[in-house]
């Protein structure tokens, strides 16, 4: 995530921020004279100065009214930025005394209250998104081979809570890791604390944001048949499906070691973790970027290495040596 400025915390995009730090570079400048030096229509750069000039950023030149000088950082911006300060605190102090409220409701909630309905696909992946951006500790997750309702490039929200320091462990069903790509994007996950253990089903998708919300997927009877899902509040409900994911997660297998001996090559150890995990050698050489013949051609060496005549024994004895 790239260095916020001064301007962007303060709710003025790049543009603006381009512009003032262009006048603030020289003793005045026109409209023109910026939109030229900027590589900007005049027409995009004409309400950018008009703003700027509204916030005290910019103020016209006595001599010629039609050119414009920066006010100093320290004076103009202060007052904006203890606005801003005001405003987070007023927002803060509102956040609580709503949090205050909805936890004296949720205490008299009655057995069915403890379950929300969520209709529709739109609906569902602005909760997905509303529980990460709230999320401060961890975030647990069934994944199940079917299309995702959200796909990991339209997932922004859980790279800005990995970049926060959320712990997401998340659980995929084996026929996952056949799908193109998942290796490579499963080891960049893992570098930013991603946990990601495999079972070789799973019955429903789930996703638990810290212990206070969970959401469970399911499809309606409707004729439309439309995506829905329960949102589940802090409860004996919540408990249950906090335990059964905790139960899972010990059954299931770690997909990406912390710490493995080296075999002859780091392609030989992604092959034998997939092989492992029973996919099957057509999607491994997909997933590895080789073709069928060098899998096959690979785990004949490795067997030769091994000193073993199946796959059962490779497997045994490749964890035996702690190639995996």
């Amino acid at each position: 995530m790239g260095k916020v400025t001064v301007l962007e915390a303060l709710g003025l995009d790049e543009a603006h921020t381009a512009v003032y730090r262009r006048v603030l570079q020289q003793p005045s400048a026109s409209t023109a004279e910026i939109a030229g030096s900027l590589s900007m229509s005049l027409p995009r750069v004409q309400p950018i100065v008009d703003e700027l000039e509204r916030l005290g950023l910019l103020a016209r030149q006595a001599a010629s009214s039609d050119r414009f000088t920066a006010s100093p950082p320290n004076i103009a911006l202060r007052p904006l930025l203890l606005e801003r300060e005001r405003g987070i605190s007023r927002a803060h102090e509102a956040l609580l005394e709503l949090s205050d409220l909805y936890r004296r409701s949720a205490e008299q909630r009655s057995v069915a209250d403890v379950v929300d309905v969520v209709i529709g696909d739109d609906a569902v992946r602005q909760r997905v998104a509303q529980l990460q951006a709230a999320s401060t500790t961890q975030v647990r997750v069934l994944v199940l081979n079917e299309i995702a309702l959200l796909s990991g490039e339209e997932n922004i929200e859980e790279d800005r809570a990995l970049a926060r320091g959320v712990r997401y462990r998340v659980i995929v069903e084996s026929a996952v890791l056949e799908r193109p790509g998942f290796l490579a994007a499963a080891r960049d996950m893992s570098q930013i604390g991603e946990e990601i253990r495999v079972l070789p089903t799973l019955p429903t998708r789930m996703f638990i944001a810290d212990d206070q919300m969970a959401l469970v997927p399911m499809h309606s009877q409707g004729e439309d048949d439309g995506f829905g899902a329960l949102l589940i509040h802090p409860s004996g409900l919540l408990d249950l499906v906090v335990s059964i994911f905790e139960e899972y997660w010990r059954a299931a297998t770690e997909f990406l070691p912390l710490a493995a001996a080296p075999v002859a090559e780091d392609i030989d150890r992604d092959l034998l973790h997939l092989l492992l995990m029973g996919v099957t050698d057509a999607a491994a050489a997909g997933q590895l970027g080789i073709s069928l013949r060098t899998v096959q051609r690979r785990v004949a060496d490795l067997m030769d290495i091994a000193g073993v005549t199946t796959r059962m024994q490779l497997g045994a004895e490749a964890v035996r040596r702690e190639w995996v």
